[in-house]
């Protein structure tokens, strides 16, 4: 017998923090979770954040948008074993780009980037759906508050050698991270030094609002990597020039940035045409909820991992 949904369980969670939105007959609450790290089994993560705030409710649905989860992790029908006895009837997954895309263009083509930390940007069209980067911060995240910080830093460190022009990136980083002979053995050995170095992009922004010719740069670099990878994922994913499209965006490093958001717009409409750069139309959780009745004949509707009881 199918037992009646009583409450949602909605997860939006990212390798530096996880929210959490319960949805009731009782009302909403949200809450705090730990961040759910890609070093270790994803799902066993999603399900020890459930149980943490959650008692048995017959009818309990979940969804879960995740940063960094990727095909092979994606096993619902573990989670929704694991917590058969908290009455869970349903859990939905989805890699953190596409709950982004559906929360900013719900169901329109188009292309949405989604800029925190790290960066990833999901193109949805007639040709099916394409990602663009996404690739941590090792290896890509090209634009992201990571990318900057650390092109920050290395402006900094090149103005302290004599290497690079000089930029009051050098006295932030020294007032960040102590003296800057000692900074990369400082970073190297902080397990927060992600975290960190993407918090040294809020001194670029100071910085370039300053007038600072080299934290200008840096964002003017930022937001035209951002468009190059907003662009190509319209072009993989079907969009044609003067196709109409949808570009938008997710994250507060991009909501909180005027200067990079219209650096952004407008790199991305001298690439292409035909499209609208329009602000999101609903928060992250927004996106989390449409997972489990997006219509099957949706491109992004193979992107999403369902199981149910």
């Amino acid at each position: 017998m199918t037992v009646a949904t009583r409450r949602h369980i909605l997860i939006d969670g990212g390798q530096t923090g996880t929210r959490v939105r319960v949805e009731s007959a009782d009302g909403v609450d949200e809450f705090e979770a730990a961040p759910i790290r890609t070093d270790r089994a994803v799902v066993d993560q999603i399900a020890a954040t459930v149980r943490d705030i959650s008692g048995e409710v017959p009818g309990t649905t979940v969804a879960a948008g995740v940063s960094g989860l990727t095909p092979s992790a994606s096993r619902p029908e573990e989670i929704l074993d694991e917590l058969a006895d908290l009455g869970i009837v349903s859990v939905a997954l989805a890699h953190d780009s596409v709950t982004g895309y559906l929360s900013a263009n719900r169901g329109e083509f188009g292309a949405v980037t989604a800029v925190g930390t790290g960066v990833v940007t999901l193109g949805v069209g007639a040709a099916g759906v394409h990602r663009v980067d996404g690739w941590g911060h090792l290896f890509g995240d090209a634009g992201s508050a990571y990318w900057m910080g650390r092109a920050g830093i290395e402006a900094a460190l090149r103005s302290y050698d004599g290497r690079g022009p000089a930029t009051v990136l050098e006295d932030a980083a020294h007032e960040e991270f102590g003296p800057l002979p000692e900074l990369y053995m400082e970073l190297q050995g902080d397990p927060d030094r992600v975290t960190r170095v993407a918090a040294f992009a809020r001194r670029v922004d100071a910085a370039s609002i300053a007038d600072d010719a080299v934290a200008q740069q840096i964002l003017a670099d930022a937001a035209d990597e951002l468009a190059a990878s907003a662009v190509t994922a319209l072009e993989r994913s079907g969009h044609r020039p003067g196709d109409s499209a949808r570009v938008s965006w997710v994250g507060t490093v991009m909501a909180a940035n005027d200067r990079l958001r219209d650096r952004f717009a407008a790199s991305v409409t001298r690439r292409t045409s035909g499209i609208e750069i329009a602000a999101p139309h609903g928060r992250p959780f927004d996106g989390v909820r449409m997972l489990a009745g997006l219509d099957d004949e949706h491109p992004l509707a193979t992107e999403i991992h369902r199981a149910e009881r």
